[in-house]
């Protein structure tokens, strides 16, 4: 699966947090986008674990954008949101798991590794900037 909850999380929190001017805690934004506070807080954690958020802390502190949009990729979000590689389905190369238990001799498995890449380069190459 491409993207769950915890990926349109992100990008909405990041959409609001980039238009903010100063710091954004993880309660404003949990409230402000209705998502339930300690699931964001875990998402917030990863992206500034990541790279993608600057954490501050302080009467005045939250997060903010670490870079500008134009370096920050939808797949890098997506990865520290979901905190593994964006897969198209649970049995892609990053998943090592086949539910048939053929992984090496698949007939789809060459389809599955091109479309893979193919998603990949794509989401490489989308920034927020691009979406925003």
């Amino acid at each position: 699966m491409l993207l769950t909850r915890a990926s349109e999380y992100a990008l909405l929190s990041l959409d609001t947090i980039r238009k903010s001017d100063k710091p954004v805690g993880a309660e404003q934004l949990a409230n402000d986008l209705n998502i339930p506070k300690s699931f964001l807080a875990k998402i917030m954690q990863n992206l500034a674990k990541e790279g993608i958020l600057e954490s501050r802390k302080g009467a005045h502190g939250g997060f903010l954008l670490s870079k500008d949009l134009d370096q920050i990729t939808l797949y890098h979000i997506i990865k520290a949101a979901e905190g593994k590689p964006p897969a198209i389905l649970d049995c892609t190369q990053y998943s090592g798991s086949c539910p048939n238990g053929s992984i090496g001799s698949c007939s789809i498995s060459p389809f599955l590794h091109t479309f893979q890449n193919k998603i990949d380069n794509f989401l490489i190459n989308l920034t927020l900037k691009d979406i925003f």
